[in-house]
């Protein structure tokens, strides 16, 4: 890290991390000593962990038993390499630097007749503390927020009894808010509307028919597309936030802070101040915008791109359109209104015809997996209403492979920067998969390559009518898709190179991507090498914080299904087992979908069998519903 990078409130950090020799000051640069690392600590299991380094080129150590000491998973650790000593590279802890949990939630509860704050998730007595007087001001059911680091109780939330304390809940865990400070506002509100003139530089592409096609919810629209099919030319048009959201600063660090949008059923918590992600940047109609465009030119035959580029471009989207709308054109049962929709739908016939042939090309080497998306709807006092199984349509199917061609485009243009990986599953999760089907009844036939051997398996999934259950479970045998400062290529896609370009408004890992691109096109190597400066850690922490948002988003959805649950105890529904081991759970197959079930009974059930559960009991703080089997429906 460079001297220039250190605030003035990290020095005395620093000054104490060299003392104790974790760090080596030369030529205005700190460096870890060769003796220590620092990373995250990965699953603990019997007493023993992996460090996962930060550093491009740095193995994983291995934490053995007794060197572990009182940290757990997900801790920010520094460890001390243990040098000389024979098999895996090993390393003991020196010091844990940070928790991962730095907040938690805790509620009041009465045992024994007193009452006591406790951690939401399982119960135990948390670091921070209320007095007896202070507790007797409280009512049983009470949720605050905790500082870990500080012991310390920093405000109420709500009561578990109110639905609308769920949404309070799974922000705080995070410490995620809505609001965004006055100094970000100010700035956010301080851009002028888009004219033309003041970008002389900026190739002007407002006559071609760009349009947006974004689900009927959407408020930021990030993407645009136009097809010319006479140049056999795909244009891909994204939201220039780079053009806003300058490195550092108040507006940069709270992107950087959030790292990604959070979707809700019911509203979402924007990366950006609303003034930008929902108006200024979003690509909408009949407005001019600022967009940043990859221009790709298709050899129709072989279906790769032979030329392409990327340059600053302003464009007039012609026309919103949502799923939906474009789904029915292409059913026939939408005709256009206007010159301008004749014209689109036109070209959107055309361009239909390539991606669907690409998206065949793709799948020869990469997987199509079909695990169930629920959508789920809430009423304004946060009650669950209904579900709705996600479904993959023509019209996504053609955004999504457009938005591919452009993010492997993107990648293609540098060696180092953000990639998005996703490694080959070990052969030890395979051969746990392959018992699993087994199981089940399938003859898991061992072929030339797991693409070959998976690609059997998912056949043998739709004659058992089990292909979103089936590629949920091969799903979960995979490495977690991450970032990464190099590449190692994209295992599910079969892309030997990737990244995340087309959504800077939601993602900031696709704005740094766009600062990357802008610096290498304008040969502008000072300022790619300021934008890479400490990438290893930027890319640990943005995959960090999207785990963080995929958490909150689905614990979101599991207390508005416990809470619906509540209300139904003693009911009887339909529902699938979906693991046997280590526990018995089913997940709900009736009017409401998608809800995960605790089973307490244990028939000879076996996975993915249809059940009747009966709705015994709901944990509202932990989010859990137990039901029992009633009837095996196809044994």
């Amino acid at each position: 890290m460079s001297e220039q990078d250190i605030a003035p409130d990290e020095l005395p950090l620093i000054q104490n991390w060299l003392a104790k020799k974790y760090l080596t000051h030369k030529e205005n640069i700190y460096k870890f000593n060769s003796k220590y690392r620092a990373g995250t600590l990965g699953l603990v299991q019997k007493g023993t962990a992996y460090l996962n380094v930060i550093g491009e080129l740095s193995r994983d150590l291995f934490i053995g038993e007794g060197d572990l000491g009182v940290a757990t998973q997900g801790d920010l650790i520094i460890a001390q390499r243990l040098l000389g000593k024979r098999g895996t590279p090993s390393a003991k802890i020196a010091e844990i630097i940070g928790r991962e949990q730095s907040f938690s939630v805790a509620y009041i509860i009465q045992k024994e007749g007193q009452k006591s704050l406790v951690d939401l998730k399982n119960d135990y007595p948390i670091g921070a503390e209320l007095t007896p007087e202070e507790l007797n001001q409280y009512e049983i059911g009470d949720v605050f927020k905790i500082d870990n680091q500080e012991n310390k109780v920093l405000e109420k939330l709500g009561n578990l009894k109110d639905p609308k304390v769920d949404e309070y809940i799974v922000l705080a865990q995070f410490n995620k808010h809505d609001e965004f400070e006055d100094d970000v506002l100010e700035i956010a509100k301080s851009f002028p509307p888009v004219e033309a003139s003041k970008y002389p530089k900026r190739k002007d592409l407002r006559d071609l028919y760009f349009c947006t096609i974004d689900p009927v919810t959407a408020k930021d629209y990030d993407d645009a597309i136009c097809w010319d099919q006479e140049n056999s030319t795909l244009y891909v048009a994204i939201a220039d936030v780079s053009e806003y959201v300058k490195p550092f600063g108040p507006l940069d660090n709270e992107a950087i802070y959030r790292s990604f949008s959070i979707y809700l059923p019911h509203r979402s918590i924007p990366m950006l101040p609303r003034q930008l992600s929902e108006t200024l940047c979003s690509l909408q109609a009949h407005v001019d915008r600022l967009s940043y465009v990859f221009e790709m030119k298709l050899d129709l035959d072989s279906l790769e791109v032979v030329e392409s580029k990327v340059y600053e471009a302003i464009i007039h989207s012609k026309r919103r359109f949502n799923y939906e709308e474009i789904d029915a054109f292409f059913e026939g049962k939408l005709q256009a209104q206007t010159p301008d929709e004749e014209k689109l739908f036109a070209d959107l016939t055309q361009l239909r015809v390539v991606t669907d042939a690409l998206k065949e090309k793709r799948l020869k080497v990469g997987y199509d997996f079909r695990s169930t998306e629920i959508e789920m709807k809430v009423d304004k006092d946060g009650r669950l209403i209904s579900t709705e199984e996600a479904e993959e349509t023509p019209s996504h199917a053609l955004i999504e492979d457009c938005m591919l061609l452009a993010n492997k485009e993107a990648a293609a243009q540098f060696d180092r920067g953000i990639f998005r990986i996703h490694e080959a599953p070990s052969q030890n999760k395979l051969q746990i998969l392959y018992q699993e089907l087994a199981g089940i009844g399938m003859n898991i036939d061992i072929k030339g390559s797991i693409k070959e051997t998976i690609s059997d398996i998912q056949r043998q999934a739709r004659e058992m009518n089990l292909e979103a259950e089936v590629d949920t479970l091969i799903i979960r045998s995979q490495m977690q898709a991450r970032y990464a400062p190099l590449n190692s290529g994209h295992f599910g896609l079969g892309f030997e190179a990737y990244t995340h370009f087309t959504s800077p408004i939601r993602r900031y890992s696709d704005l740094i991507v766009h600062r990357l691109l802008k610096a290498i096109n304008a040969k502008d190597t000072q300022e790619g090498s300021y934008v890479l400066r400490n990438i290893e850690t930027l890319a640990m922490t943005i995959s960090e914080k999207e785990r963080e948002a995929s958490t909150i988003e689905q614990e979101f959805m599991a207390r508005k299904f416990t809470r619906w649950a509540e209300e139904n105890i003693g009911k009887e529904f339909h529902a699938r087992i979906n693991s046997t081991d280590p526990e018995l759970k089913a997940e709900l197959h009736d009017e409401i979908q998608g809800a995960r079930l605790f089973i307490t009974n244990a028939p000879h059930v076996v996975l993915f069998q249809d059940v009747t559960i009966k709705i015994e009991k709901t944990d509202l703080a932990k989010a859990k519903i137990y039901a029992s089997v009633v009837e095996e429906l196809n044994v």
